[in-house]
């Protein structure tokens, strides 16, 4: 018989239905809310709350904001023919540290995955191919992760776009800074080869 109150019973499990939470994980938290007390929980629960009634959809680039349009899409000082393409908003974040892209972005949302059964149309492309319909943009970056799902979006978006007249370009896949050859796998040293540059 389990003694394990019914409401940790179901906040552990919602915590392990989030991703990279694992049950032990999930007992941790639960049990390190219960001794930081109410005040600390309380905070937790209004910060849920606002997370969806504080946040909107970009009608532009699907990104999530705090307005719409979002101040990416809304910045008259961003390059307007290019577009990166992301599967996740925080791909957007992880882009924008870099301080080197300035352009706007497209977020998917995801990325095809058969066997997942997400297809082009459970994805944001619709709005991305309404985006190119206009012929402003010179550009489409594609940004998806290298993994077999990113790479057959990649594609996908690729073969999609490329009637439209725009050129489809894909971020360079290769060796991360620091790293050693020797630790490196043959794809991954396969890409850094084969999208060398010139010095």
């Amino acid at each position: 018989m389990d003694a394990t109150p019914k409401a940790v019973r179901h906040l552990i499990d919602a915590f392990n239905r989030l991703p990279g939470i694992g049950p032990k994980t999930a007992s941790r938290l639960t049990y390190y809310l219960l001794r930081v007390g109410q005040e600390e929980a309380a905070t937790l629960a209004n910060a849920l709350n606002e997370l969806h009634q504080g946040t909107v959809f970009c009608s532009v680039c699907c990104n999530i904001s705090e307005q719409d349009p979002c101040v990416i899409c809304s910045d008259p000082t961003r390059e307007r023919d290019t577009i990166c393409v992301v599967e996740e908003p925080l791909d957007v974040l992880a882009i924008e540290n870099t301080g080197r892209y300035k352009g706007l972005y497209h977020v998917l949302h995801g990325h095809i995955s058969p066997m997942d059964r997400i297809g082009p149309d459970e994805l944001r492309v619709r709005e991305l191919t309404a985006r190119l319909a206009d012929h402003a943009v010179r550009e489409v970056i594609v940004a998806t992760n290298p993994t077999l799902e990113g790479d057959a979006t990649a594609i996908y978006l690729g073969r999609l776009i490329e009637p439209l007249e725009v050129m489809v370009t894909r971020i360079a896949l290769g060796l991360p800074r620091g790293g050693d050859l020797e630790y490196a796998d043959r794809v991954t040293l396969a890409e850094a080869l084969a999208g060398r540059r010139r010095i």
